[in-house]
């Protein structure tokens, strides 16, 4: 094996042109609790934005390699390994480092592939549909003949939760920018779809579709746009979970807000639900589990990227350009 890899490493904190693409990184050594990954399919997600621009800090300022989950094979590892994880294992992970090559990965954080899951597929649905799972299971407990709003329903969790929540019997109103998106959430388990670029009263849309009574719970993704409207469409007792800030982060909210129908809010994050080995084991095993029983389809976006196009790749997932998961093919 050589002694160096292939990463994209961001060199300044702000915009996606601080990425560099770099062949003479030094491949990762073992440390203890660790096994070293040889990465096939990286994925690409919001968060990696909020370490790029900085609104999530990070430990290391410059040279960052940014990149929260892939699939690979692990090339290293120690003997007698607690966890029984070995050489020659195909194995999907959720840690940091994930636009390379090699990532040396904690052994905390990483769980076999089963057969007949294809590399493509679990890098497309472990970090999004641990976070599906985790929502519909923890943050709002969704139950046949609940109504739910999910915005960016054409996006990678977006499209999970609304294949996750039919699953359930719940009925599903989705949101997305244009027809084409629109109708890619109507074909993964939405039973109505708002195109917010055609119908700017989107809350008094979400209101006729419900018969008056509100959702019971709405999936919030997008942030400083959408959030007062996503307050308006909650009815009685229901539950606002924001979870993202695609658009910007969401101000602070006045209390007084939740009082005239008793609604919640909650952000919530995927790192304190997967915070155990157990909890890893538990979600991350499920959402691999919904691959090999047919029940969630994995809509990646029409173009594999390389390590030399992360930049252009920030720049699509930004613009909104993009349906469904972004993957990195190494």
């Amino acid at each position: 094996m050589s002694t160096y890899m292939k990463a994209a490493v961001l060199s300044t904190i702000g915009g996606p042109e601080g990425f560099k693409c770099l062949d003479d990184i030094p491949i990762p050594e073992l440390q203890e609790g660790t096994v070293i990954v040889k990465n096939s399919i990286s994925s690409i997600n919001y968060a990696d934005v909020y370490f790029r621009t900085g609104i999530y800090p990070s430990a290391r300022h410059t040279d960052l390699i940014l990149g929260q989950e892939a699939a690979g094979v692990i090339v290293a590892a120690p003997v007698d390994e607690p966890l029984g994880l070995k050489k020659g294992d195909r194995v999907v992970w959720i840690a940091q480092g994930s636009y390379a090559q090699y990532t040396c990965v904690p052994t905390s954080q990483i769980i076999k592939i089963p057969p007949g899951v294809q590399d493509e597929d679990a890098a497309g649905v472990f970090l999004t549909g641990m976070t599906a799972l985790t929502l519909i299971g923890e943050a709002f407990p969704a139950k046949a003949g609940d109504w739910a709003l999910v915005h960016a329903a054409a996006g990678g969790v977006g499209l999970l939760l609304c294949q996750a929540l039919k699953d359930l019997g719940v009925v599903v109103i989705g949101t997305a920018g244009g027809p084409e998106k629109c109708q890619l959430a109507l074909q993964n388990g939405a039973s109505h779809v708002i195109d917010y670029r055609a119908e700017q009263d989107w809350p008094k849309k979400v209101h006729e579709l419900t018969g008056g009574r509100g959702v019971d719970v709405a999936y919030d993704g997008v942030g400083k746009d959408t959030w007062e409207g996503t307050l308006q469409t909650i009815g009685l007792f229901g539950k606002a979970v924001f979870i993202g800030n695609a658009s910007g982060a969401v101000p602070p909210i006045g209390l007084e807000k939740l009082t005239s129908k008793n609604i919640s809010i909650m952000r919530p994050t995927l790192r304190n639900y997967i915070s155990t080995r157990e909890r890893l084991e538990r979600y991350g095993n499920k959402a691999l589990k919904m691959i090999q029983e047919g029940k969630w389809k994995i809509l990646k976006h029409d173009r594999y990227y390389s390590l030399e196009e992360i930049e252009q790749a920030h720049r699509d997932l930004e613009n909104r350009a993009t349906k469904g998961k972004l993957l990195i093919r190494l």
